[in-house]
């Protein structure tokens, strides 16, 4: 199974984003994480669809976009069209989630589901087969730099053996506190597709910094 980075710009220097993930692409990153606060869902409020659409045109890996916003079947076609090659969810936001799943496809964009810490993963083995990824919170939502949940782990473990039990192909992802240390704990638990913000673009080898998650 590979393992993928998504690189958070939440932890980049926003006021030189364009090098910024220039530089972490040439590190090897699979792909820019793109966070979408409204305020309402999360307290924080972060980016949205002006930004993504200014960060597209230079991205040359695919845009990994996870709305953390109310009701967030409102906004698919426009963050779609603005650049996402994968829209991610949250479980608890208040939209159908069968409806969400269907409108992201529809728009010809990669589906995910995430769910916060507090949530089990019984309340989403119900859309497993319909999903591409599924993102586990290793921190609460809202914040970046906080420290990783050690208690996700066997969230993270329940959907990979469920996954492999019913032959489901999606990625598990996780996000927050991702580190050299905790990348070799979820990719132990059945994680392939690791989040990471600060200690990326905070590393000062930043090759190093990937290749330490990769494995």
């Amino acid at each position: 199974m590979n393992t993928y980075v998504s690189a958070s710009i939440l932890g980049a220097d926003l006021a030189d984003l364009k090098n910024e993930i220039a530089r972490i692409e040439l590190a090897g990153a699979d792909m820019i994480h793109f966070d979408v606060m409204d305020g309402l869902f999360v307290e924080n409020i972060s980016f949205g669809l002006p930004v993504l659409e200014c960060v597209k045109k230079y991205a040359k890996v695919p845009m990994d976009v996870h709305l953390m916003i109310s009701e967030p079947i409102r906004y698919v076609e426009r963050f779609a069209a603005a650049g996402a090659d994968i829209i991610t969810f949250h479980a608890e936001a208040g939209s159908n989630i069968e409806e969400t799943i269907d409108k992201i496809h529809l728009a010809g964009k990669k589906a995910g589901i995430s769910i916060k810490p507090a949530t089990p993963a019984g309340e989403i083995l119900n859309f497993l087969d319909k999903v591409d990824m599924v993102l586990v919170m290793t921190v609460e939502p809202g914040f970046g730099g906080q420290g990783f949940i050690e208690g996700m782990l066997e969230k993270i473990s329940e959907l990979r053996f469920y996954a492999r039990t019913k032959g489901f192909k999606f990625d598990i992802q996780v996000d927050g506190g991702i580190n050299e240390k905790t990348a070799s704990l979820v990719r132990e638990a059945g994680a392939n597709n690791l989040v990471s913000g600060s200690y990326l673009f905070g590393a000062s080898d930043a090759v190093a910094a990937v290749a330490s998650l990769k494995g």
